[in-house]
């Protein structure tokens, strides 16, 4: 998740625009910096196993601004390997899910920092490729890294600004964005097993 600095470019009322409630969406960036207690989040998912590599997902609710929250629906994503992997294409494999993810943290971003900024938007578009080197995760080498060896992002942003503006958008996006942070920067995962 991206939000934009509590400064806007330009000193007016801010109004919504690019489908952000742009005032709310401020309110709540100078209500986390002025209360740093209100900004701590704690996203859940789970899921269970369906056989083969056939994951059905349960995403239903997180924990912020001090309470238990719930989305408005739970949400049952699925991921899967395709046939030629040995899965039966069930769903997207986990590693696309990242990139998705990745995708939809850096668009969101760029339409709130532009709401933010009063920049109207006309489009967004992303395409996302991460390449893989799969002797890692099958343990055939381990000389290659198990995850991506390289992720390319590419935008195509059009609205009433600049290209430079809407370029620093982006830029704004890509430093402010949660899942490029946690993909760019060490994240410590614990694992626990309850087995038996």
């Amino acid at each position: 998740m991206s939000l934009p600095s509590v400064e806007t470019t330009a000193r007016r009322e801010p109004e919504a625009m690019n489908g952000v409630k742009t005032p709310e969406l401020l309110d709540v960036a100078a209500r986390i910096g002025a209360q740093p207690e209100l900004a701590r989040v704690t996203w859940r998912a789970g899921g269970d196993w369906m056989g083969g590599a056939h994951m059905l997902g349960r995403i239903e609710g997180f924990a912020a601004a001090g309470g238990a929250r719930m989305h408005p629906q739970a949400f049952r994503p699925e991921s899967d390997h395709p046939a030629a992997l040995c899965g039966e294409g069930a769903g997207p494999t986990p590693m696309e899910w990242v990139l998705h993810g990745l995708a939809g943290c850096l668009t969101a971003g760029i339409a709130n920092i532009a709401a933010a900024r009063g920049v109207r938007l006309d489009e967004i578009s992303v395409a996302v490729e991460g390449d893989m080197d799969l002797r890692g995760g099958f343990g055939v080498s381990d000389e290659v890294r198990n995850g991506f060896e390289g992720i390319r992002v590419t935008f195509r942003v059009r609205g009433d600004a600049s290209p430079e503006t809407l370029a620093g958008i982006v830029e704004r996006s890509r430093a402010r964005s949660a899942v490029f942070d946690a993909l760019t920067n060490r994240t410590p995962v614990a694992i626990r097993v309850d087995a038996g």
